[in-house]
């Protein structure tokens, strides 16, 4: 919430005003915006995957010169990493769940066979 909030909060340094609600303030809100509304389509639409990532990814290089350099470098590389997780990420199929991993060091050797040993 305060990626959205902040850009329009007015705050005070003392007797210096500090007003975010500038052409830079109204981008940071459309990307924060954006930024959640991908969020919640990855989260629960999981085929929009590869879309969602590069959209974050496209997002988070314009906020560099938009969004004071990217939320002063924190958001950029936390979206550029997100988006890159979210590429690069697969669901797990049904199949690859149901069947447990076979463990070669629990096989047991019949007696009477040869172990290959001297």
């Amino acid at each position: 919430m305060p990626i959205i909030y902040f850009p329009y909060a007015h705050l005070k340094f003392g007797a210096i005003p500090l007003a975010l609600s500038t052409s830079a303030g109204a981008g940071s809100l459309i990307i924060g915006v954006l930024l959640v509304a991908l969020a919640m389509s990855l989260w629960f639409h999981q085929q929009v995957r590869v879309f969602a990532g590069i959209a974050v990814i496209l997002l988070a290089l314009v906020s560099f010169p938009v969004a004071n350099f990217g939320g002063l470098l924190i958001g950029l590389t936390s979206g550029l990493i997100g988006g890159s997780l979210a590429c690069a990420w697969i669901p797990p199929t049904a199949a690859a769940e149901s069947q447990p991993a076979a463990n070669p060091a629990s096989t047991t050797i019949p007696a009477g066979e040869d172990h290959g040993g001297t």
